[in-house]
């Protein structure tokens, strides 16, 4: 709250990937402070007020894009948001627990909520990794949710960020 009274900016959204189950992320507090919006990708159904985004869906603030990618599999609300600026040229991608730093989201952790098989939600998210985040371009800068320690994978790296470029070969 400091830092944007301080900038003396409004925050106007609070992007959520998915619903968190191993820590709290506070955009329910945060959007109760400042009156942003809390967006989630498509299938969520949260029981507090939000807006649920349809896959593609854009957000403009200023003059960047915020692109919706639904990518289901370790959740089946799991959504990417590709950063894009002024240009409309593909930036970085808020990858959540899609796409990790040597891993991907674990697609047994939702199966019970999604009433569906570890082996159905893996085939879910390989089609989320192949068909929606590896045809993007491949100068974007991957920010995932977690880093090592995270129970969402197991094999995580310790960076933070990397170039999709380097994630293709």
């Amino acid at each position: 709250m400091d830092r944007l009274k301080n900038d003396n900016v409004k925050l106007k959204y609070i992007f959520e990937t998915h619903f968190h189950a191993n820590f709290v992320s506070g955009h329910i507090d945060l959007s109760n402070a400042t009156d942003a919006k809390i967006i989630y990708g498509p299938n969520a159904n949260p029981s507090f007020d939000a807006i649920i985004a349809t896959d593609n869906q854009e957000f403009t603030i200023g003059n960047i894009t915020i692109k919706v990618i639904h990518t289901p599999g370790h959740t089946m609300e799991s959504s990417c948001f590709l950063l894009k600026d002024e240009n409309k040229n593909e930036i970085a991608l808020f990858s959540g627990d899609t796409l990790f730093l040597g891993d991907v989201g674990r697609p047994d952790l939702a199966q019970k909520a999604a009433s569906m098989t570890q082996e159905e939600l893996a085939g879910i998210l390989y089609d989320s990794l192949n068909f929606k985040i590896l045809p993007l371009s491949d100068n974007i800068i991957v920010y995932p949710a977690h880093g090592a320690g995270s129970v969402c994978g197991k094999n995580m790296m310790k960076e933070t960020i990397i170039h999709l470029a380097i994630r293709k070969r």
